[in-house]
């Protein structure tokens, strides 16, 4: 839980994910586990709650849950902005930074640089260093370490590749406007060799952003590895405005390969439903992953927001959440590769625990049934039913009246729906009220469904999390009801239990 707690001006400030205490935040940015604690930098306004000034916020936290704030790690300053990046652990100190027996955490960002820079108009990759676990941060009087002169090459992400032939740091950056993935190797950190580039493919409707890249085992088997390339992208989602894509494939070091391209070029607007999505929701962008997480684990994080109208959700002082922490696994489906992501951290169900309300075996009659005992406005809900007659049936969260917001399936349609357009403030943008879609098939006839609910959020994990839908909400704190509901027919309930949280 985020360090301040909601209070009756700040409705919907969020009990389960982080947001800045009085500030403005956007992508998250050099995620890494160090010493027993996960460090979260972000994208950060420290002068107001409106995009601008960026620099890198800081936030620490042991178990993905509780986050600390801590004072701005590295700043924007009269020469550059800091914008997104990636941090490692030097341990062998190729960077040279370290001191005695001190090795360095390295951060490579985005220089954008202003004005007065000679520099005015590009965006290049430099670097600082940090010698006491990530808290305070020295810039590299060198910097820029490179600099391809273009105004839209960002968002460097390193790692450290390992092979039989050696191994180095490889960088993967965009060039935005291009949508292309450009990889860089490095022995030191300081000098760059232009690898390969991959792209545009996909979804092109917007530019491209925050790439990431890693290797995951197929259905658990370390001995079946693939490669997973990230990029963001805005706009151009598959439900309008900012989201994330993925690629599955190879990299050997030099050049990534994707197995997983339907689109080789410009996309075809009518096959985004066809495309890999990190998540088919509105407000989930920039996805990156943690470096050095203990057991191989992959956790990824993204902003909970969409550019379309970040800059007006209705916060304050404080403006936009991150989502939960996820963990990313690979699995093999119909002769491909999908993700599935779940809830990490102290969110994840555990063996003996309890929920506080339950329900089975019930039909989901015609209408709208409010569950006594089940409301709550920050709560997990774990949902599985079989489809019966109903074209549409699901639940309700935070509903009061006819407010609320829907979570429902389309069985004739395959697609499971959020609909927010009752679901509290919606008028801050036009663009903001909405329902929002995605393919979902029926597994083993049913369907298996798990909503985190928060003050100003719902995050869904549907079929074991190979479907996932993040939503920002801003209902009445009032608004706390539970229902089921269907619509032109019926459906059956299997199980129904509803965690509290708060």
């Amino acid at each position: 839980m985020t360090a301040v707690t909601a209070t009756t001006a700040d409705t919907f400030r969020p009990a389960l994910h982080y947001a800045a205490r009085n500030t403005w935040l956007n992508d998250p940015n050099g995620l890494i586990h160090h010493e027993g604690v996960y460090h979260l930098y972000y994208q950060n306004n420290p002068r107001d709650n409106v995009w601008g000034n960026m620099s890198w916020g800081h936030a620490t936290s042991t178990d993905l849950l509780t986050w600390t704030e801590h004072p701005v790690a590295i700043a924007c300053d009269e020469f550059e902005d800091i914008f997104s990046g990636s941090i490692v652990f030097d341990r062998h100190n190729t960077s040279g930074f370290g001191t005695g027996s001190t090795a360095p955490l390295v951060a490579v960002y985005t220089s954008a640089y202003k004005t007065p820079s000679a520099l005015h108009g590009v965006q290049a990759q430099s670097l600082a260093y940090s010698l006491d676990g990530g808290y305070t941060w020295t810039k590299h009087p060198g910097n820029p370490v490179l600099n391809r002169g273009s105004a839209d090459f960002r968002d460097p992400k390193v790692i450290r590749y390992e092979s039989d032939a050696g191994s180095y740091w490889v960088m993967a950056a965009v060039e935005a406007q291009d949508f292309e993935v450009v990889f860089y190797k490095s022995h030191d950190l300081k000098y760059w060799e232009l690898l390969s580039s991959f792209g545009p493919a996909n979804a092109t409707g917007g530019v491209w952003e925050c790439p990431d890249l890693f290797p995951l085992p197929v259905d658990g088997d370390p001995e079946n590895l693939k490669w997973v390339l990230t990029v963001n992208l805005n706009p151009g989602g598959p439900n309008d405005g900012s989201a994330g894509q993925y690629f599955v494939g190879d990299f050997d070091g030099t050049t990534f390969t994707s197995d997983t391209t339907v689109t080789d070029g410009l996309q075809d607007p009518d096959r985004l439903a066809e495309y890999q999505w990190l998540d088919w929701g509105r407000d989930y962008y920039a996805a990156v992953s943690f470096s050095d997480v203990p057991d191989g684990r992959r956790l990824m994080i993204g902003w909970m927001n969409n550019w379309q109208y970040a800059n007006e959700i209705p916060t304050s002082p404080w403006r936009s959440p991150m989502s939960l922490v996820r963990e990313v696994s690979l699995h093999s489906v119909e002769g491909s590769w999908r993700l599935a992501q779940l809830a990490a951290g102290e969110l994840a169900p555990r063996a003996g625990q309890s929920p506080s309300f339950s329900l089975a075996a019930v039909e989901i009659s015609e209408g709208q049934r409010v569950l006594d005992g089940a409301a709550g406005s920050v709560q997990r809900i774990e949902f599985t039913a079989t489809p019966g007659t109903a074209e549409e049936f699901g639940l309700i969260v935070r509903g009061e009246g006819a407010q609320g917001t829907r979570i429902g399936i389309r069985p004739a349609e395959a697609l499971i729906v959020v609909d927010r357009r009752e679901s509290g403030h919606t008028d801050f943008h036009e663009s903001f009220a909405s329902i929002d879609a995605a393919p979902i098939r029926a597994t083993d006839g049913g369907y298996e469904i798990t909503v985190y609910v928060d003050r100003c959020s719902v995050e869904v994990f549907a079929q074991g999390g190979r479907i996932t839908l993040t939503e920002l909400i801003f209902p009445a704190a009032t608004s706390t009801q539970v229902s089921l509901y269907a619509s032109g027919g019926t459906a059956t309930l299997t199980s129904l239990n509803v965690t509290q949280y708060a």
